[in-house]
């Protein structure tokens, strides 16, 4: 089950049942399934204080994500994204759209045991975040 909400700012995700459908296809590509995640949708101060509390990083960040999975096939977990930063990022580096699914297929990509500290790791992320943004505007 995937669930959207808002913390501490109003947003309505569009599009819901697209967004799920395509979620649950890059799952099964990787050779997971969905169990249960949350999106969570909030301000740079909220995601600032998560960031703080949990991962003792004191800088703005578009996404957190907190994986709760038990099993390796069965992706679960939270996934915090800063709608102010998924804006402001999206004037730079691409529309506001692409950039909001860039950042939930990367919290997604998280869960499925993909990293992005080191560059080759990186590298890699990016890829599958470009595959699988195609997929999502192919219809």
């Amino acid at each position: 089950m995937i669930q959207f909400c808002s913390e501490d700012i109003k947003f309505n995700l569009p599009h819901k049942n697209k967004h799920k459908a395509w979620l649950k296809a890059v799952a099964a590509e990787e050779n997971k399934s969905i169990g249960e995640i949350n999106y969570v949708f909030c301000s740079d101060d909220y995601l600032l204080e998560i960031n703080k509390q949990f991962l003792n990083h004191d800088t703005l960040t578009d996404i957190v994500t907190f994986d709760h999975s038990e099993n390796d096939h069965l992706l679960e977990g939270d996934i915090f994204i800063s709608y102010e930063r998924v804006l402001e990022n999206g004037k730079n580096l691409a529309t506001e759209a692409s950039e909001l699914q860039r950042v939930m297929v990367h919290g997604l990509l998280h869960l499925a045991g993909y990293k992005d500290k080191k560059r080759d790791d990186k590298e890699i992320m990016t890829a599958k975040e470009d595959y699988y943004l195609t997929q999502y505007f192919k219809d």
